[in-house]
């Protein structure tokens, strides 16, 4: 039997002494930081606490990809709608990084019209609502 690949993770236990929050020459937490320094695995878990930048380690992330991995698109998942607005446009130039974040409104499908008619299927799939 095959074994799955190992994931690599980032678990972050903060000391509470406001470091965490201060970011590098590239506008990354270091937080960030240490998921930036693992972006050209295939697979990535971060595991942090709400609101300490995982949105913005993701940017970081999928725009090394595109530009210096070669990638043609990223796709993140998202396990509920209000989370997405995490991911509209943002101008991470503006403190250091060399890319701004810039989604084009038809591909995210977390503001797509028609709030509660689509369901989640029991096998994961979307399905439309009745």
């Amino acid at each position: 039997m095959n074994k799955p690949p190992a994931i690599p993770a980032v678990s972050v236990t903060y000391a509470q002494n406001g470091r965490s929050t201060q970011p590098n020459a590239l506008g990354m937490r270091p937080m960030q930081e240490r998921a930036y320094q693992k972006r050209g695995e295939q697979y990535l878990l971060i595991k942090s606490p709400p609101a300490s930048g995982k949105s913005r380690a993701l940017m970081f992330i999928a725009l090394d990809k595109l530009e210096n991995q070669k990638l043609k698109q990223t796709i993140i998942v998202v396990p509920e709608k209000s989370i997405g607005s995490s991911f509209h446009d943002e101008p991470l130039s503006q403190f250091g990084f060399w890319a701004d974040w810039r989604v084009e409104p038809r591909w995210n499908l977390c503001d797509a019209p028609g709030g509660g008619q689509w369901r989640q299927g029991g096998s994961g799939q979307n399905l439309p609502g009745h």
